[in-house]
């Protein structure tokens, strides 16, 4: 399923959502928003649909979507507000428990890299790529 919304700056954001994923479903949410946010498709101050309104959107029950807003917003991608509701946040510097985050999933990528036998210049070069890739470029 796609959906696309469109923002208040006119730039359309575009949300898959695949039934058939092991993914969970407001994992799939939570990430598209990520990467609307590294590719400047959000801008931060920008709103996002509401809970209700995304998830009638989307054909799902609005606790997904809720489940999704909370991790964005435990992460600190999004703010809520009652009266404004969910809308981009300001880009923070990388804490402590995102670096040790991320180092976590960083290692796990490359263990699986080396039993595909790739080596360290061919990882980081794919890191490098998917970097670029992720802002957009």
């Amino acid at each position: 399923m796609r959906l696309k919304f469109k923002l208040t700056g006119g730039i359309k954001l575009i949300i898959e959502i695949n039934t058939q994923s092991p993914s969970p479903i407001y994992e799939q949410i939570r990430d598209q928003i990520v990467l609307g946010l590294a590719a400047k498709k959000l801008v931060p101050g920008e709103a996002l649909p509401s809970v209700r309104n995304l998830a009638a959107d989307l054909g799902i029950n609005f606790h997904t979507v809720n489940k999704a807003y909370s991790m964005l917003c435990d992460e600190g991608y999004i703010a809520m507000d009652r009266r404004k509701g969910a809308m981009a946040a300001q880009a923070a510097p990388a804490g402590e428990l995102f670096l040790s985050a991320l180092s976590k999933r960083i290692i796990l990528a490359a263990a699986e890299a080396v039993c595909h036998g790739m080596d360290a210049g061919e990882f980081a070069s794919l890191c490098a790529e998917c970097h670029k890739r992720s802002k957009g470029g």
